[in-house]
């Protein structure tokens, strides 16, 4: 019928090829929504998450005015029994928001104009199908007589992109608050949403914006990346869809994994970023994909900002450690910050981080999202940061270069400035120091833990990158021993020999320091050795 009013299946079936991943169980879970007290559902998930693809699938599957079952009858949507029943039954109105907010741009107008802009387009689509508004009618009053018209049939509102204006009008509350008014006269409005609103899908990165009252648009069913219940499957590509995929194609499922998964949800396992999983394949290269498809901000803003112990969790995070975080009270938006948990709630929304909704920690996902972490902050404009790394560097060349004392003192620093004195001795605790001290490790090195090797487990063990002639370190921190002694348990339990075939120089790191010191100081010494294949 029109660009925005039925639309037609065109969109989909033009994604809709050989290796299209079957997520049309997510329009089962919209079906069941239709009609009733939950029929309107918000999806925020990351850039590049496959967002567009369903709302694609679903204007198809809804479109009262086309037959889409050529596109369908294959899917899984076809196994379920009301297939039939909501199969191009309604009118469809798609939006995709960063049209208008990109229209807007380049015709230099404000984004507050944005809701007439919007209400324009949908008036003339139903114009030049030969419905015309009244004098002094409103676009809710047109379209509720659309509806009400002998044969009429209810809208299924499908708007991509929901936030951008949100993003893009950071700045400007007037903006944001006409274009949730917007939004509010069609799912909040006694008089109309009842009546000509079957269901409406709303899909963006940002949940929705919280203002005074807590939710701009409250009677929305939410699911956000931090907690996706029965949409977590559709975020985006769960490990056997990856696995069919590599192997359809011949890909390295074990690299594919190394790079891309890390999301995890509850009930669900792992889930790939769609985009980077699909270019790898295409292009038979494992990289970074995510620079070309940067969320909404550069990183770099998000880990500058100077909120207190923000530096830490930053090292903490690249180091491969968990953080805890609170999400309450998050604005969801890009601007209103109380502190670092506001950060990396954001970051969790936009795809830099993954969250445990049990643990209620963040940590960085995958190494495609590492590197984007260690570009950023070689790049970040904060004096502690950059001492950070420049420290961690020298201690990685004093390491190579056999410098046990700098070793020692370094160790002892960031074991001293960065444990809780109750959990100073902890198993855990002095693998966290390894990695902090080394956290700028991926510019060189493949972080592992509990390598198991021989008859145990080395603490931390970094692989040269493929390209690089570094050694191998194997480190083992321990208290109450000589430095030596430590070396000697990497001997004793041979954790080595899992890496006697890897053909690069190994250098043995043995650190130690006493568990109670009689002034309070624990003194750390160290030993390096180059691992003979003989011993």
């Amino acid at each position: 019928m029109g660009t925005y009013i039925n639309s037609g299946y065109e969109a989909f079936a033009e994604i809709n090829d050989e290796d299209y991943v079957d997520k049309t169980g997510l329009i089962a879970l919209v079906n069941r929504t239709i009609g009733t007290r939950s029929k309107l559902t918000c999806v925020s998930r990351p850039r590049r998450f496959g967002k567009s693809f369903a709302a694609k699938m679903l204007t198809a599957y809804y479109d009262c005015s086309c037959d889409s079952h050529k596109l369908f009858d294959d899917k899984d949507i076809a196994k379920t029994t009301d297939y039939q029943k909501f199969l191009n039954r309604y009118n469809v109105i798609c939006l995709d928001i960063t049209g208008f907010t990109s229209e807007a741009k380049e015709n230099g107008r404000s984004l507050r104009e944005l809701p007439s802009m919007i209400k324009s387009a949908i008036s003339r689509d139903l114009c030049e199908a030969g419905f015309k508004g009244e004098a002094g009618e409103t676009l809710n009053e047109l379209l509720l007589r659309y509806v009400q018209q002998p044969g009429g049939k209810p809208f299924i509102f499908i708007i991509d992109e929901w936030d951008a204006p949100i993003r893009e009008a950071k700045g400007d509350e007037a903006a944001q608050e006409a274009y949730l008014n917007l939004l509010r006269g069609w799912f909040k409005n006694i008089n109309f949403t009842p009546k000509a609103v079957a269901a409406a899908y709303m899909t963006g990165i940002l949940p929705i914006k919280k203002d005074a009252s807590q939710s701009a648009i409250s009677d929305f069913e939410e699911y956000s990346m931090l907690k996706p219940l029965q949409f977590g499957k559709y975020v985006g590509f769960t490990e056997d869809e990856v696995r069919a995929l590599c192997q359809k194609h011949g890909a390295d499922f074990a690299r594919m994994k190394q790079w891309y998964d890390g999301y995890a949800f509850k009930n669900v396992g792992s889930v790939y970023n769609p985009n980077s999983v699909m270019k790898a394949i295409r292009n038979d290269d494992f990289d970074s994909y995510w620079t070309e498809t940067s969320a909404a901000e550069g990183l770099m803003d998000y880990i500058s900002k100077d909120y207190n112990g923000m530096v830490q969790t930053i090292a903490e995070l690249v180091g491969g450690i968990e953080v805890k975080m609170e999400a309450a009270g998050f604005a969801n938006d890009l601007t209103t910050f109380r502190g670092k948990d506001d950060v990396l709630t954001l970051m969790t929304h936009l795809g830099y981080l993954a969250y445990d909704s049990e643990t209620k920690a963040v940590r960085i996902p995958n190494e495609e999202i590492r590197q984007e972490f260690q570009r950023a902050i070689h790049e970040v404009k904060h004096e502690e940061t950059l001492k950070r790394v420049a420290e961690s560097d020298r201690l990685f060349l004093d390491t190579i270069r056999g410098n046990e004392e700098a070793v020692a003192v370094q160790i002892e620093k960031i074991h001293r400035e960065e444990t809780a004195p109750l959990h100073y001795n902890r198993e855990d605790s002095l693998r966290s120091v390894i990695k902090l001290a080394y956290y700028t490790y991926r510019d060189y090195y493949v972080q592992l833990e509990e390598l198991p090797g021989g008859d145990g487990y080395a603490d931390v063990v970094y692989i040269p990158r493929k390209d690089s002639e570094w050694p191998v370190l194997v480190i083992e921190l321990k208290w109450n021993q000589t430095a030596e002694g430590a070396i000697n348990q990497i001997l004793r339990k041979k954790y080595p020999d899992a890496l006697k075939n890897f053909g690069k120089k190994i250098l043995l790191v043995g650190i130690s320091y006493e568990k109670e010191a009689p002034d309070g100081v624990r003194k750390h010494t160290c030993r390096i050795i180059e691992y003979s294949r003989q011993q």
